[in-house]
């Protein structure tokens, strides 16, 4: 039996220095540390919204 899981790749492109503190946990939370990291992620309904609210510093591959 395969379970066929839909993934997302976040990249990092802008730096969370500077932004409110809630955004910067929200990049962490997704895994992403240093400019240019990049992670595979489930694609859930968690994950898309913490996504949209980071969307301007992550860009999705």
């Amino acid at each position: 039996m395969t379970t066929d899981k839909k993934t997302l790749t976040v990249k990092l492109v802008k730096s969370p220095i500077g932004t409110r503190v809630d955004h910067r946990a929200t990049v962490r939370g997704l895994g992403l540390r240093g400019v240019n990291s990049t992670r595979v992620l489930e694609d859930t309904p968690a994950v898309r919204g913490m996504i949209n609210k980071i969307s301007y510093l992550v860009q999705v591959l």
